[in-house]
């Protein structure tokens, strides 16, 4: 049953990421960043459909942690990338070439090795002190800042990945965030109303929607979607060991396995975020997204 849950809630995930891909990519550049981005989306029913198909994968993915352990289940999550990728490419009428199925492979096995490898387990999300939570955000709001600087100096293809980025890790906080909120002794009615965890969560959850549509926006589904893939889970980690007291193993052995993984990681989304379904494929006729890319990559020759 974890298994269908966890492939059922990648294969909704997927259908939703490319759903909104889509419908942002038909929005004029100069909306990239603006709130107006997300206004005129909910205009549009086909993103309201992404956004429902990735609310469906969100559920079957709790559903899932519910029955198995985060170790088996982000695995099964991250597997959105194969599904998302080639229903992205045949809707643009490619198809992915070994580049693209490489670096998809290589970063589901990284991340899935990661998590098994490193097995984070233990620690709590009630009642931590402001301090750890002030450093977390802190350092969050810093690398989510870099990300959409950096991000916008460069072309279209490249700023989607660092946006794509950006949201990844604001996904991961907002992961903590409502893990935080859901905890045993912090979860009724009133609680919910009058503590802040909620309202930091609606506020971080807006602001990743945003980067994440605009990464979609700017760029085909390549070039956004495997960072995102990767940052969330691993923001989530590192925002559970260092805020939560999560453990991870780190023996020698398995600590080299994990800087494998990660390399993995960063290699496989280095091959999709550049592959030509990115930057270097000829629009074909039909695609206003594909035409769309050209048309700004060249404006930025």
């Amino acid at each position: 049953m974890v298994f269908i849950l966890g492939l059922g809630a990648a294969l909704a995930l997927a259908v939703g990421f490319v759903l909104q891909q889509r419908a942002a990519s038909q929005e004029p550049p100069e909306e990239i960043l603006s709130p107006i981005l997300l206004l005129r989306l909910m205009q549009r029913p086909m993103w309201l459909a992404g956004i429902g198909a990735m609310v469906v994968g969100q559920l079957l993915g709790a559903g899932a942690l519910d029955l198995g352990s985060v170790s088996l289940v982000e695995p099964l999550l991250a597997a959105n990338l194969l599904f998302a990728l080639p229903m992205s490419a045949a809707w643009q009428r490619r198809r992915l070439g070994l580049r693209e199925w490489a670096g998809a492979f290589m970063l589901s096995g990284g991340l899935a090795g990661f998590v098994v490898v490193g097995h984070p387990h233990g620690g709590t999300a009630a009642h931590l002190a402001w301090p750890n939570w002030i450093i977390a955000a802190g350092g969050i709001a810093i690398v989510v800042s870099i990300f959409v600087t950096i991000g916008k100096r460069l072309p279209f293809g490249e700023e989607a990945t660092m946006l794509a980025l950006a949201a990844g890790v604001l996904y991961g906080l907002q992961d903590a965030l409502t893990r935080r909120m859901l905890a045993p002794k912090e979860f009724h009615f009133l609680h919910l109303l009058t503590g802040w965890p909620l309202y930091a969560l609606a506020a971080v959850a807006v602001l990743g929607l945003l980067l994440a549509q605009s990464a979609f926006e700017a760029a085909p589904l390549a070039a956004s979607l495997p960072a995102i893939t990767v940052a969330e889970p691993v923001t989530g980690i590192a925002f559970g060991v260092g805020v939560y007291g999560e453990r991870i193993t780190l023996s020698p052995v398995e600590l080299a396995m994990e800087l494998l993984a990660i390399t993995c990681m960063v290699v496989g989304v280095l091959l999709v975020a550049r592959s030509p379904l990115v930057s270097g494929a000829v629009p074909l006729e039909g695609d206003p997204g594909a035409v769309e890319l050209a048309n700004r990559e060249r404006e930025n020759v």
